[in-house]
């Protein structure tokens, strides 16, 4: 259910296929892919990146932005997306040690005390790989409060 297309979506708007896509066009490919971003926000992200309103981003920074948003928006999503941009060769899933390094490198760095406990509640072994969507579905499961 969330296997996100980012490159499916950033390329329907790539019309060119040069790998590029208009700032302006940068609010709904976002939405497209599940964000929803103020347009002072895409702004600012475009600032960030020093792109103006009539410039153009690149695949890669596209996904720097997406990172720094869903970040904002949803830490579960920031986790996924960490181990989209981990899966080069778009296996579906990524080594455990591998997924262990980035959550240890996201923007809300997890301590590795924590990456233990969420690989605890996923079933991961330490060595093992991680399939995204029965990770994503065992992590996204509501907390009961007792």
């Amino acid at each position: 259910r969330d296997q996100i297309h980012f490159k499916e979506c950033f390329s329907l708007y790539d019309k060119q296929q040069r790998g590029k896509i208009k700032a302006t066009d940068l609010l709904t490919v976002m939405r497209c892919l599940g964000a929803s971003p103020t347009p002072g926000e895409v702004r600012r992200h475009l600032q960030t990146h020093g792109i103006d309103r009539n410039g153009e981003l690149d695949f890669s920074t596209f996904l720097t932005i997406m990172h720094m948003q869903i970040k904002q928006e949803d830490p579960k999503k920031e986790i996924l997306l960490a181990m989209l941009m981990a899966d080069k060769e778009k296996k579906g899933y990524i080594m455990a040690s591998e997924l262990r390094s980035r959550l240890m490198q996201l923007g809300e760095k997890l301590t590795p005390k924590e990456v233990e406990d969420l690989f605890k509640e996923a079933d991961i072994e330490p060595n093992g790989k991680v399939k995204y969507d029965e990770f994503i579905q065992k992590i996204t499961i509501p907390v009961r409060d007792y």
